[in-house]
């Protein structure tokens, strides 16, 4: 079995399912980035927005999910709809609820203010944990799924912008 009945993690059609979403920048380390999520009613999407600042060893901002387990099953792909501003982001899955820890990581390119379907191989990813990759952790599991999320990095300092439409798996 592949696909679980419902191949979404999330729609964004209700401000409800932003409850399931949380920040978590680099001021855990010092640092001095700035996020912020919020969702568009009209628009009926999430957007994440912020700053990235490299000031006091800084350079990271990030969104994940409360940990929860998706029961998702197997699946071989992750499928995104967002707008982006030109910057390139992670998107990132987390076989554990721990707050830290191993993260299976992809990186996905944004074309600037328009919507694209971006679609992630689940063999692609790499078992990462604070920017260095552990090869040694092997391919995600996706049936052990927790948490979701996106990252930017990569001294792209200054504002940035991902909005999502919906996240899928198949």
């Amino acid at each position: 079995m592949l696909i679980t009945p419902d191949p979404s993690f999330f729609e964004f059609k209700n401000e409800q399912e932003m409850d399931s979403w949380r920040i978590v920048n680099d001021g855990v380390m010092g640092g001095l980035s700035e996020g912020n999520i919020k969702w568009d009613k009209l628009a009926k999407t999430m957007i994440w927005s912020g700053l990235l600042s490299l000031e006091n060893n800084g350079g990271f901002a990030s969104i994940r999910t409360t940990p929860q387990n998706y029961e998702a099953g197997l699946f071989k792909k992750i499928i995104l709809r967002v707008k982006g501003d030109g910057k390139v982001y992670k998107f990132r899955m987390r076989p554990s609820g721990n707050f830290d820890g191993i993260a299976y990581s992809l990186d996905f390119e944004t074309e600037k203010d328009k919507w694209t379907e971006i679609t992630l191989s689940t063999k692609d990813f790499q078992p990462t944990f604070r920017g260095r990759i552990y090869s040694e952790y092997g391919a995600i599991k996706t049936e052990d799924l927790q948490q979701i999320g996106f990252l930017i990095a990569g001294k792209q300092k200054g504002p940035f912008r991902l909005e999502v439409d919906w996240i899928r798996y198949e």
